[in-house]
């Protein structure tokens, strides 16, 4: 009897102390400050004057209460699933109204804008918050956690904190593949270049602000999103066909940017500067959808199909009956189901490296 209880004390020490370990793998951050494009917004361009907007069912559905928040999914984004993660709340939209709870606004803060890009000539076509009014609206942030803790706390907070930067798929699409801006500078190699140069100024900017911990998304496999392959669809037979052209650009500039942050960070003492790779998890998501669980990886739930509908959602689209079904909520944006396939997979890629 004596061996039996002292096996079973034995085993729920190793439970407890496996438990507590698991446990103590997760980071600690002070708050996450997001930065980027539809990807990630939690809703700033409710509050500005633009007609890209997600402020109306069946956007948000499937969002706590059912409320169009004006992120673009049918749910949650990536970047809610890594807050709640990290036992942080939802991003506050930081263009939102500025009498918010102090308390609140320290803790997560979002300042990402949809249609927007590293490339500030990106937003010219839809007037949403470019790269450098993100940052200006950052150092309005930092002036109002420093007036609400004291200036050395707040140093503490921004040391801190987690920042997730998502963007650059809106350069390639509004810029040079279809609306051919950039283009007419640039070929693909040079655009990458200058795109790269701008996410280089931009993470030394958030360095010099205080920022220490950075991760930054790559770009997904473009030539599958369903709008892409709509603008290039000459034969009905090829719908759904990737674009091996467009996937082939967003992997060279992938590359590019992993060798950028591992050559950034040695400069900036005390930074860690994380690439997330989603794009061979989407890859294979969009190719191998039954492997995932899902049944339509072609055309959005709601908004654009091969039939000439609206690209995004609209006020009157029928609402998708079971979005967990289709990888694409519009014909752009992912579903709430593929985001949390990507924030599980920066949890176990990137949060051990945190």
């Amino acid at each position: 009897m004596a061996n039996i209880i002292t096996t079973m004390i034995l085993l729920l020490l190793i439970s407890t102390f496996s438990y507590a370990t698991c446990r103590d793998t997760t980071p600690k951050f002070s708050a996450i400050l997001v930065f980027g494009d539809s990807t990630v917004d939690s809703g700033n361009n409710n509050y500005i004057n633009t007609w890209l907007k997600a402020d109306f069912r069946p956007y948000g559905q499937d969002f706590p209460g059912h409320l169009p928040t004006g992120r673009f999914s049918n749910g949650k984004l990536t970047s809610d699933v890594v807050a709640t993660k990290l036992g942080i709340k939802d991003t506050v939209p930081a263009f939102l109204d500025p009498d918010l709870d102090d308390k609140e606004l320290i803790t997560g803060v979002n300042f990402a804008s949809a249609g927007s890009g590293y490339d500030d000539s990106t937003t010219l076509t839809t007037n949403v918050i470019p790269f450098s009014r993100q940052m200006e609206s950052f150092k309005k942030y930092i002036a109002r956690v420093k007036r609400v803790v004291g200036e050395k706390e707040a140093a503490n907070i921004i040391a801190g904190a987690l920042v997730y930067v998502s963007a650059g798929t809106n350069d390639w699409i509004f810029n040079f593949y279809d609306l051919p801006f950039r283009r007419l500078q640039f070929d693909v190699n040079g655009y990458q270049d200058f795109l790269q140069n701008k996410i280089k100024f931009f993470i030394k900017e958030l360095y010099d602000l205080g920022c220490r911990t950075i991760i930054v998304n790559g770009l997904p496999p473009i030539g599958c999103i369903p709008v892409q392959i709509e603008v290039k669809l000459k034969n009905p037979k090829e719908f759904g066909k990737c674009l091996q052209d467009q996937n082939s650009d967003a992997q060279s500039y992938n590359v590019k940017l992993e060798k950028l942050l591992l050559q950034l960070q040695p400069n900036l003492p005390g930074s860690k500067l994380l690439y997330a790779d989603f794009y061979n998890l989407l890859f294979d998501i969009i190719n191998n959808p039954n492997k995932y669980g899902f049944v339509d990886s072609k055309q959005g739930c709601c908004g654009g199909t091969k039939s000439g509908a609206s690209i995004l959602c609209t006020r009157d689209a029928p609402p998708c009956q079971n979005a967990s079904q289709f990888v694409f909520w519009d014909c752009i944006h992912p579903t709430q189901s593929v985001y949390e396939m990507q924030a599980n997979f920066l949890e176990k890629t990137i949060f051990p490296k945190l």
